[in-house]
């Protein structure tokens, strides 16, 4: 029940409708990266780890399916507080820079700042593929992935 809570808590209609246009303009302007958030209020009881259930959720909504394997899914399960980020084979950013992303976000849903976290996290990862699957100026390219977060 706790991650159902949080989940109408924080991650309401209109919140989640500004995600979605950061990641959008990010994709249109910036990168050619597909960001993906994943939200789960509960994770099934037969997954062992958020890890395991991250990539199953990364191979179900596709995110593997890009021109140039430049997808990033930022997975969060609220009822075990996890949070994990898979990165395809395209991206060649060090394990560190996702592992920031994961313990900025964690910190702050500690102090019970989700909002502010998870659009930190976007930026994050978005400057993340800026850095390395940039666009080239006036470049605007095709969108393969949905940019609204997925209600897990």
């Amino acid at each position: 029940m706790h991650g159902w809570w949080l989940r109408r808590k924080h991650f309401h209609a209109g919140f989640m409708k500004d995600i979605t246009e950061q990641i959008r303009l990010s994709e249109e302007t910036h990168h050619h990266g597909e960001l993906v958030v994943a939200i789960e209020a509960a994770m099934p009881s037969h997954v062992k780890s958020s890890a395991e259930r991250a990539l199953e959720v990364f191979g179900r909504l596709r995110v593997w399916d890009t021109p140039h394997n430049t997808g990033v899914l930022l997975y969060i399960a609220l009822d075990r507080h996890k949070i994990e980020i898979v990165a395809d084979k395209g991206l060649k950013a060090a394990e560190h820079e996702w592992k920031a992303i994961c313990t900025g976000l964690e910190l702050r849903f500690a102090e019970d700042q989700y909002q502010e976290g998870l659009t930190e996290a976007v930026m994050g990862l978005e400057a993340i593929l800026a850095q390395y699957c940039a666009q080239e100026a006036g470049e605007n390219g095709p969108n393969f992935l949905p940019d609204a977060p997925v209600m897990l």
